[in-house]
């Protein structure tokens, strides 16, 4: 098979889809790779290490496209690269599609297969390809709410952990998820006082059993929320129904129970975020204010640690290219139904439920 790897685009995006290593793989069973010059280079690969493992080097994201049979990304595609997607290609990427319809119609109309990581499940019904990456955003919502509570950024001067005699901040986790967890971890690490909510008592059960003692479990309902919102100097949205859009907890009159100055991280901002007030930030122009309270929705929380994200999320997803790229497209699809469950679109219709109940209007054949 012919296999592209385009250089992101998004704004301050640093990974990429492939490794070197991963690249001499697919060359050993047999593929064609091709990569775009410096599509690595963020992530701490050069392009001499490509051509040494095999890969054959190109110059625009247009030669990517046009060559390759199965593309390969770490984000969704950008307006520029719809462009360039061709009728029955196989894109595998990450995808969200629920949180833009822009998007969703947009490769409709191309016709590509999109092969999201997001929704592949395991036979244990976890989201291997999803977990990496929540896993780094978990650790990085509590780095940037940590360095936007300082006073210089708008924030209220607060330390997470406190010092001898003053009390440390406390810090607010919805939702525990990989995303959830890790957060409360970071946070507990560095002394916060941490309280994790989640609507599963099974979750919560665990979460108690192997969290430190500076977290506190709370079962989520609104008016518990309202409560922790109230004392909240840092709140970590990180609500995931897979491939849907986030619910919208926080509604914006409730910013109104925050203190002054206190930050929201809205990890889901992928799916549209959890925050009545959440809109899509970037890493170079990362938060704004509303109502006194700042707003951190990075939508690629992880490309700012590129050289780490790249080889976690290669890590899980080449197992998966391989496959797919042996096996071709429908026989990938027919190994598990956890396999069949990444197909989001397809020939111009709609394949992914979720995503179908998003946007009725749009072609579909969704289950």
């Amino acid at each position: 098979m012919q296999i592209g790897v385009p250089k992101e685009i998004k704004t301050d995006e640093f990974r990429v889809a492939l490794t070197p290593a991963g690249a001499r793989m697919l060359r050993e069973d047999g593929h064609t790779v091709f990569v775009q010059k410096t599509a690595g280079q963020g992530s701490g690969f050069p392009d001499e290490q490509y051509v040494a493992a095999g890969a054959t080097m190109v110059d625009s994201a247009a030669d990517i496209f046009a060559k390759a049979d199965l593309v390969i990304k770490v984000k969704e595609p950008q307006a520029a690269e719809i462009k360039l997607l061709r009728k029955n290609q196989i894109l595998f990427t990450y995808f969200h599609l629920a949180a833009s319809r822009e998007l969703t119609e947009g490769c409709l109309k191309a016709g590509i297969h999109a092969v999201a990581y997001e929704t592949i499940e395991n036979a244990a019904g976890r989201l291997p390809l999803l977990t990496p990456m929540s896993e780094i955003a978990g650790k990085i919502a509590i780095q940037a709410g940590a360095r936007f509570l300082e006073s210089q950024r708008g924030g209220r001067g607060v330390l997470l952990g406190g010092v001898p005699g003053v009390a440390p901040a406390d810090v607010l986790v919805i939702g525990g998820g990989v995303s959830g967890t890790h957060s409360a971890m970071v946070a507990a690490g560095m002394g916060a006082r941490v309280t994790i909510m989640d609507i599963s008592l099974d979750r919560l059960r665990y979460l108690n059993d192997v969290l430190p003692a500076n977290v506190t479990t709370r079962f989520f309902d609104p008016l518990a929320l309202e409560e922790c919102l109230t004392r909240a100097d840092l709140v970590i949205g990180a609500v995931l129904i897979p491939g849907d859009k986030a619910p919208k907890l926080i509604r914006r009159e409730q910013l109104r129970l925050m203190k002054k100055g206190a930050v929201i991280v809205d990890i889901c901002i992928d799916q549209g975020g959890c925050c009545e007030t959440s809109k899509a930030t970037t890493h170079s122009d990362p938060v704004y204010v509303v109502d006194d309270i700042v707003h951190y929705c990075v939508a690629n929380m992880p490309g700012a640690v590129g050289k780490t994200s790249t080889q976690a999320l290669c890590n899980a997803t080449l197992p998966y290219a391989r496959e797919l790229a042996k096996l071709g497209l429908a026989s990938f699809l027919s190994q598990s139904k956890g396999h069949a469950l990444s197909l989001n679109l397809s020939e111009g219709f709609i394949t992914y439920a979720p995503v179908a109940r998003v946007f009725p209007d749009l072609p579909a054949k969704a289950k």
